[in-house]
This record gives C-alpha cells, structure tokens and sequence, in this order.
C-alpha cells in the first residue's frame, strides 16, 4: 500500500498549505482528500508535487506492507 505520510511532513517543514497546493499545482480539493485517504492518484499529480515541494518521491510517499 502507498502511503501519503511523507507528503504531509514536507509540507509542514517547507511550510506550504494544502491551499498552495491547490494554487501552485492546480491539484483540486478531492485530489487533496484521496492523498489524505491514502488512495489512487495519477503520477501526473505525484510529478506536481514533487516539482512545487522540489522534493523527490520518496520524500512523499512510501510503500507500507498490508500484513
């Protein structure tokens, strides 16, 4: 399972809002509720991201074993 942890730490350290993310990136609000359920999202939007937080993609997300 891919979860969206990381995201929410870097963008607490960077101090960037959910609200930037939906200016800078162009992510709408129900992208923003699937990171924060830890669902499907388009690698288009990880690719936004990660160029707004100038991160990489580990620094976003990671892979958490469902056992």
């Amino acid at each position: 399972m891919i979860v969206f942890d990381k995201l929410w730490d870097t963008m607490d350290k960077m101090g960037v809002s959910t609200y930037q993310l939906r200016e800078k990136c162009g992510i709408d609000s129900k992208t923003i509720r699937r990171l924060r359920a830890n669902e499907n999202v388009e690698t288009k939007t990880l690719d936004k991201l990660c160029a707004v937080l100038e991160c990489r993609i580990e620094d976003i997300a990671e892979y958490k074993s469902e056992k």
